[in-house]
């Protein structure tokens, strides 16, 4: 591996990092110490959950790391809870202390079912969200995540939103993707779905180049045969 290979590795290894770090689902130590909707919530006893809400709560309540019952909900895969909650008044689109809302931490965890809960719940594909003012699109072209990426664009997920890494979707899944098959299948959906095979990160460097500059040439021929430059 030269040189330049090696720091767009390392460099992408590092976001790769930051990016999953950033999404925190509950700690065991906080889960002891939730009460009312979230005790409910990750207890999944709807019976105390629907008196709960019954009796007029803040469905805004925080726990300390921002996360709202929605969102614990969505960690914990409730979807009765998640149901529940939004019938009852919670903000679909809220987002906790990371800036993740439901559907992104969904798309993170590569859980398809909670992921189509939260688009019918009425949470936005076009959110912008995390410290990287991505997209859920994003989060899951940089993991590899095919299904959900392909959920994302039927859900008129933006495919050029450029995040403040100034990377896109299309991008991220280059450099930090490993050029291998779920990353590839990644690059091609997007392309197919009509994604800007041409515009360049914020170095200048377009697709092409940064997947040449990987040896990624699975990527390369997706890229070449869709006329990318």
């Amino acid at each position: 591996m030269n040189r330049r290979r090696c720091c767009l590795f390392l460099l992408g290894s590092l976001f790769w990092c930051f990016a999953v770090v950033a999404q925190t689902p509950p700690l065991a130590s906080q889960v002891a110490n939730y009460q009312g909707l979230f005790s409910a919530v990750v207890k999944r006893d709807m019976t105390a959950l629907e008196q709960q809400l019954q009796s007029d709560p803040n469905l805004d309540q925080r726990d300390e790391h921002g996360r709202s019952a929605l969102h614990v909900a969505a960690y914990f895969r409730n979807h009765a809870a998640m149901q529940a909650l939004v019938a009852a008044g919670a903000d679909a689109n809220a987002l906790e202390g990371d800036f993740y809302d439901i559907v992104t931490i969904a798309a993170v965890a590569n859980d398809l079912q909670t992921m189509k809960l939260a688009l019918k719940l009425g949470c936005r594909a076009d959110n912008v969200t995390s410290r990287y003012d991505g997209t859920a699109l994003i989060a899951a072209a940089h993991l590899g995540h095919v299904e959900i990426v392909q959920t994302l664009i039927q859900a008129d997920a933006p495919l050029d939103h450029v995040n403040n890494l100034k990377w896109t979707a299309l991008i991220e899944s280059i450099v930090l993707g490993d050029g291998g098959k779920r990353h590839t299948a990644t690059l091609k959906s997007l392309v197919d779905a009509g994604a800007n095979i041409n515009l360049a990160d914020g170095r200048g460097d377009t697709p092409l180049q940064l997947a040449q500059a990987r040896g990624y040439q699975s990527m390369v021929e997706v890229l070449l045969a869709a006329g990318a430059k």
